[in-house]
């Protein structure tokens, strides 16, 4: 029996393909950088032809790096960042325009316009979601009303929209399959998560025709096969989910109550709330989690904008390291930050905050504050602003209560942060649960892996996939908790002065 699999992890930043054993361990990885597009300011873009190109050549890497052939490979899982959306010519297969990727804020004017509507109720309770340019709806707005002839193309039918599942979805197959999974269509703001089918009321809200849309289906399901000369031979490709709730998959959290954050450029927290589509009154979104049979799962989650990224501030803006592997060194050159707070508004604020207009500020500077105190204060942001996240997901689990409401007992950490060793133990001491890190970190690509293997029989349930999960380091609080309570008020108090006008 073939027990390979083959992740492909398309990022925002980089394309990387990984195999993965049947017990779950990596086996040869592959990874190719794109090219970031900025046509303006808060106008973010990427090349789809860049996209595809880097990911299969990262693929075929990978198989050549493990010294396997597509007959070994039972199945292809794919994960990709989320909300990134383009638009195609279904018999060309021609992008209509550059992917417009998720940081992209070109659309705040519309989603002004859908809030003073009154619309956020409805789009809430329909997808889980807040009206944000975040999400891919607007995006594909804007698309079908800026790029010549598309609207009236899209309405003959000609038009194939989709995040970058989709597409990669699309080329794998030569354009057999259009089609996404629950995961990816929950972050469009198109999707009833009720019913994981899409809404034509707000369908009808965004100007999208039904005809551009992908199919939807479970996260564990045979997709489609590959075309048997882009590997060697046909492959299925058996899982699809976003990188989030891939990550959420790959660290075996499959019940309510169970979390993870994802510590990476931003840092990314979901909790696993079951078949209960909570609503979060704390500033964090509803999600459909991935999910392996037609029953609709939920996960809440909180987005970061800056989180690792404030470590490439202090090397490429502050100038204050020359690599970004010295930072815990120079962190822990003193005891504590001495009082001095960072908040890496850089982009403005996300969850729980969600203010566009913030932005970054360091206070609490003294004649004795050295770069070495701003170094420690800028990781100690990263458990921060995620420590603020778990305290409104707690928050939203207590309001819920006897409906179902779990709190979370501890967090499990992936992502390139995750092993700096003093971020992971500041972030138990102010969380006050322990912080687990697996052995492997790499959960976005084992979620799709995990996925993949299901539907080829590699593995029989979720069960048999938590028996796979292994703990690297558990991170036990050892503060006391007032002082916890204290620094957070600390940094609550710091984080209203980067909306102070």
């Amino acid at each position: 029996m073939k027990t390979h699999l083959l992740a492909l992890d398309q990022g925002t930043s980089s394309s990387r393909s990984i195999v993965f054993d049947a017990q779950g361990r990596i086996v040869a990885m592959a990874q190719r950088e794109f090219r970031q597009i900025y046509p303006q300011p808060g106008w973010v873009e990427h090349d789809p032809a860049e996209i595809w190109d880097t990911q299969l050549a990262t693929a075929r890497e990978a198989l050549a790096k493990a010294r396997l052939t597509a007959a070994d490979i039972a199945s292809i899982g794919i994960t990709n960042q989320r909300e990134t959306t383009l638009l195609w010519n279904r018999r060309t297969g021609q992008p209509l325009h550059n992917a417009i990727v998720w940081q992209d804020r070109r659309t705040e004017p519309f989603c002004a316009e859908l809030r003073a509507r009154g619309l956020q109720d409805t789009v809430r309770q329909r997808t889980g979601l807040v009206i944000d340019p975040y999400f891919s709806g607007t995006k594909l707005n804007w698309l079908l009303g800026h790029v010549d002839g598309a609207r009236a193309a899209a309405e003959r039918g000609e038009l194939a929209f989709g995040t970058v599942d989709s597409w990669v979805l699309w080329q794998l197959t030569g354009g057999a399959v259009h089609a996404t999974d629950v995961s990816n269509a929950s972050r469009t703001m198109m999707l009833d998560v009720h019913a994981n089918r899409w809404d034509e009321e707000l369908l009808a809200l965004l100007g999208v025709p039904r005809s551009v849309l992908p199919e939807v289906h479970p996260s564990s399901h045979v997709f489609g096969h590959t075309l048997p000369d882009l590997l060697g031979s046909a492959l299925p490709v058996g899982g699809i989910a976003g990188d989030q709730q891939a990550a959420l998959f790959g660290q075996a959290c499959f019940k309510a109550g169970l979390a993870k954050n994802t510590y990476g450029t931003g840092c990314f927290m979901l909790m696993h709330t079951g078949s209960t589509f909570q609503p979060s009154s704390n500033g964090l979104v509803t999600t459909s989690a991935a999910q392996t049979g037609s029953t609709p799962e939920f996960a809440l989650e909180g987005s970061v904008f800056i989180g690792g990224a404030v470590v490439q501030w202090l090397r490429d803006g502050l100038r204050a390291i020359e690599g970004s592997g010295q930072v815990q060194g120079l962190a822990e050159s003193v005891p504590d930050a001495g009082g001095v707070m960072f908040v890496p508004a850089f982009t403005g604020l996300g969850a729980p905050y969600w203010d566009a207009e913030a932005r970054g500020a360091i206070v609490g500077l003294t004649r004795g504050s050295t770069v070495a105190h701003i170094a420690r204060a800028a990781l100690e942001s990263i458990a921060f602003q995620s420590a603020a996240l778990l305290q409104a997901m707690a928050r939203d689990a207590a309001a819920a209560g006897a409906s179902g409401g779990a709190g979370v007992t501890e967090l499990r950490v992936d992502g390139g942060a995750c092993v700096n060793d003093l971020l992971m133990q500041f972030q138990a001491d102010l969380l006050g649960i322990p912080v687990v890190r697996p052995k492997v970190i790499e959960t976005t690509a084992l979620g799709a892996a995990y996925l993949a293997g299901l539907s080829a029989g590699v593995w029989a349930d979720t069960e048999e996939l938590a028996s796979h999960w292994q703990v690297d380091r558990r991170f036990v609080p050892t503060m006391q908790r007032a002082r916890a309570m204290e620094l957070m008020a600390h940094w609550e108090h710091a984080v209203r002065q980067t909306t102070a006008r």
